[in-house]
Parts: C-alpha cells; structure tokens; sequence
C-alpha cells in the first residue's frame, strides 16, 4: 500500500478510536460497568491498531528518507 493509502487507513482508525472513546465514556457515565469493561478492551485494541498504523507509517517514511540522508 502506498504511504498516503496508508495515512487514509491510519486516520479512519483513527475516528473509529475516537467514538470507541465516546462509547466507554458514555457506558461509565450512566454506570454501565460490565459494558464498560467490555467497550474498554475494544478501545484498547483499536488504540493498539492506531499505534501499530502510526509505527508502520514512520517506519515507511523512515526507509524512504534514510538513502537520502548522508552523514
């Protein structure tokens, strides 16, 4: 994939993240616990997908910047 096809998925993962947020928050206002602990692990997973995106990102940048750098 493409480094820019890669940022698009990376920032759709990103919105997901954020309304797995809004879900838990809103599970531990109205004092949904055990739901709360359920939406808490899917947002975890999803901020680990976001991370995993975000590494993969700067590793590509990386790769491609490297050769052109002297030192």
């Amino acid at each position: 994939m493409s480094l820019a096809a890669d940022n698009l998925v990376l920032q759709a993962k990103t919105a997901i993240l954020e309304d797995q947020v809004r879900r838990f928050q809103a599970l531990q206002n109205d004092g949904k616990w055990e739901e709360a602990l359920q939406q808490f692990q899917s947002t975890l997973q999803c901020a680990a997908d976001v991370l995993q995106g975000s590494l993969k990102i700067l590793e590509e940048v990386a790769r491609k910047r490297s050769p052109r750098q002297s030192f």
